[in-house]
This record gives C-alpha cells, sequence and structure tokens, in this order.
C-alpha cells in the first residue's frame, strides 16, 4: 500500500509576502495587482477570505468585496525562491518529489517508514523543518492515493495534518461536496447537481456506465476518484512519472484597450520569448503556434500554424506569432493576446540545412540568456523588440525556474 503525501503551502505567495513585511500579517492583503487594474487575484489572505475573495477573482470584484484590503503586486522571483526552498526541503524526506505547482507538490513515502517513522510523525517532522527552514506554514494530506492526499490537504488547512487510514478513502470523500473533486469545475458540477448528484458519496453511488454515457471518459475518471483511486489524466502515473505538459501559453490582459501596432507588436515579443522559455525548460519543442486575440468587446479569436519542424527559439515563435497576426487583426482595439505552444515533443524532426546555422547561433544566445535568467531573475534579459512590453508576470501561472523541472537537454 502506498504512502502520498500532498504538500500545499499556506496562502504562499501572501505568506511570502509577509516574510518581507511582517506588517501584513494578521491583515486582509491581495496579492496579484492594484485594486484598479484588470488582472486578477493570485491569493488572498484568510482574513480576506473571509469577505469572500479567493483566487482568480478580478481584482475590482475583489476590491468591492474587501475595500480595506492592502492590494500588493506579485514578486515573482521571491515565489521561485521560496518554492525552491521548499523544494530542497521535500527532498530530504523522499527522492519522489513532484511540483504540481509553484507552492505544492506530491511526495511518495511509501517504505520510508524505518528512516522517518509512520505517516503522522513524519509529517508533523516535515511540517516543523518546513517552518524552520522557509518560515512558511504548510498543509499536509497523506492517503494511499494522490486524489485522496490532495482533498485531505485542503479538509487540514490552515497549518494541519490530516491522514486518511488506507481503506477509508471512499468514507472520508463520501459527505463532501462534489466540488472537492479535482478536476471538477463550475461546468461539471452544473452538470452533476442537475442528474441530482452533489455529494462524493453520491457519485460513487452512481454507476459508472452511467457516467460514461453523460461524461465519456472523464465520467469513468470521475467514478474512480469519487471512491479515492488515482484516475483520469494527470493521476494515472507515478509521481515524477509525467510531468510534461501537453502544451504551454502565456497570455497578458493590457489595462486598457491599445490598437497601437508596435505595442501589441511588443507584446506578442515578450509573450513568445516567455513560452520559448518554458519549452527548453523542459526540453520539449513545438510544432505548433497558435494566436490568440481578444477584443475590446470579449470576442476572442485564435488562429495556429503547424511548422515543418519543431521548434525551441523564441524567434521562431515570434515570427510565427506574428504571422498570424498581422493576419488576423482588423485594426481594432485588443485587450488580450495569447501565445501558445502545441504538439510538443523531444525532438526537433529533420534539420533543415538552409536554416541549421542559424538555429544553432539563436540556440547558444538563448541558452546564455535562460543562464543569466536563472541567477538575475526572468526580467534580467529580453529580446529587444519586446523591450516596451515589460509587465509584471501573473504571479498564479506556473512560471519557468520551478524547482524539480528543469531542462532534460
Amino acid at each position: 500500500m502506498k504512502t502520498i503525501f500532498h504538500v500545499d503551502m499556506d496562502a504562499f505567495f501572501v505568506s511570502v509576502e509577509q516574510i518581507f513585511d511582517p506588517s501584513l500579517k494578521g491583515k486582509p492583503v491581495i496579492v496579484g495587482g492594484q485594486a484598479h487594474e484588470r488582472g486578477v487575484v493570485s491569493a488572498a489572505s484568510y482574513e480576506a477570505r473571509k469577505f469572500g475573495v479567493h483566487s482568480a477573482m478580478p481584482l475590482r470584484a475583489a476590491y468591492q468585496h474587501c475595500p480595506h484590503a492592502i492590494f500588493v503586486d506579485g514578486h515573482p522571483e521571491r515565489y521561485r525562491e521560496y518554492s525552491r526552498k521548499a523544494f530542497e526541503v521535500l527532498q530530504q524526506f523522499s527522492p519522489q518529489v513532484e511540483m504540481a505547482s509553484i507552492d505544492e507538490a506530491y511526495l511518495d513515502l511509501t517504505g520510508t517508514e524505518r528512516l522517518h517513522g509512520p505517516p503522522l510523525l513524519a509529517a508533523h517532522k516535515l511540517h516543523e523543518r518546513m517552518k524552520a527552514i522557509t518560515g512558511l506554514n504548510c498543509s499536509i494530506g497523506i492517503a494511499a492515493s494522490r486524489v485522496a492526499a490532495k482533498v485531505a490537504s485542503d479538509q487540514a488547512k490552515p497549518n494541519g495534518i490530516l491522514w486518511i487510514p488506507p481503506g477509508q478513502e471512499a468514507d472520508f470523500l463520501a459527505p463532501l461536496d462534489i466540488r472537492k473533486i479535482p478536476g471538477v469545475g463550475r461546468v461539471t458540477e452544473r452538470k452533476l447537481k442537475a442528474l441530482g448528484i452533489h455529494r462524493v458519496g453520491d457519485l460513487a453511488a452512481v454507476d459508472p456506465g452511467f457516467l460514461e454515457s453523460k461524461f465519456g471518459g472523464w465520467g469513468l475518471a470521475l467514478a474512480g476518484k469519487s471512491k479515492g483511486l488515482d484516475a483520469g489524466g494527470w493521476f494515472d502515473a507515478d509521481i515524477g512519472a509525467n510531468g510534461d505538459p501537453k502544451s504551454i501559453s502565456h497570455e497578458h490582459t493590457f489595462n486598457e484597450d491599445t490598437a497601437d501596432p508596435s505595442a501589441l507588436e511588443a507584446m506578442l515579443s515578450r509573450l513568445s520569448e516567455m513560452v520559448g522559455r518554458r519549452l527548453r525548460e523542459h526540453g520539449l519543442f513545438a510544432r505548433t503556434v497558435q494566436l490568440k486575440l481578444r477584443y475590446a468587446d470579449f470576442s476572442t479569436y485564435t488562429r495556429a500554424h503547424t511548422l515543418e519542424r519543431g521548434t525551441q527559439l523564441d524567434i521562431d515563435l515570434l515570427e510565427e506569432a506574428r504571422l498570424l497576426f498581422r493576419r488576423a487583426w482588423t485594426g481594432r482595439p485588443v485587450r488580450l493576446l495569447g501565445v501558445q505552444a502545441g504538439s510538443l515533443d523531444g525532438d526537433t524532426g529533420q534539420i533543415n540545412l538552409l536554416t541549421g546555422e542559424r538555429s544553432e547561433r539563436w540556440r547558444k544566445a538563448l541558452e546564455a540568456a535562460d543562464r543569466m535568467r536563472d541567477k538575475f531573475g526572468e526580467s534580467s534579459v529580453s529580446i529587444a523588440s519586446g523591450m516596451k512590453a515589460r509587465f509584471r508576470e501573473r504571479t498564479h501561472e506556473n512560471p519557468a525556474g520551478l524547482p524539480g523541472k528543469g531542462s532534460k537537454q
């Protein structure tokens, strides 16, 4: 029987900000930008959550809920630094660590009882060491599956530990709302509740064949998850076995809609640069580049192009994104731009002899740039055409430079 820990840092962004500014402790704090901006909440302190503020809520809506809150711009470099510190602590307990995001991770502690003791004792040791080394609190869920461990850590918040003994996963999950199941969002929730399924126990009682008829393969995964089993997509593989993303994207919402071509193309350059950095981090090459274009009236369009061979070079991504943009843009004010790399593979495919030398020069230059970014931060080096598009990195995204996600090259 496996012993899986899910470690979730409590109000991570807020907690890191409080280390740098202790005056924020005990106050309603919202991280992600200023109250008048178009962005969304990256994190909220527990004092702000009492007023209904939550992650991904528009900043302006958060201000309406909690006008006396302190709004703080995010500092991704700080969060990466403390994520690395947390990762180093986790590695002291198990070599099998998978960072699910910048502030949460799974550990496989199966067979480590002689080293760390039984699950609860090991969790208390980890809890104390995390606080001592990073100054941060975390919540830990323990179970025989990742699904149950993740739900348990959420139930243990803040700063708690919850162990689900083997065989009791279904009983633990049964009384919880179906939204507690990882992967169940608002759309799935509405569909399930329309079928009279409100609790996880209701879901577990439904015939899997019926769920499959309503939701396809996702219905079978839901049936498994409702019983505390790791099922569906990302949960199917062992910890650390499938860390590669299916696609990589970055997007930016302008504070004010703009129809300035130079500003828009500068933003495409910056977004392409960010996507390229992530591709190299994972050792992946993209065969498809997709543009996302949203106008002031919220009408949204996507355009994509498949490349002759895979790339992880910023300049290749930019050239494709720029062509797609010039063909699609009508001249109307733009609210949002996004660049996505898809059809990812670990190989470039057939090398083009005419462009190979150019690509090699770019590869060496970008490797040097990545080393500079690792040392001095993501904003330390940039393509010249993107210099006019500097903006705060969205702290609720998973950025480049996360621990345990280094390049495979």
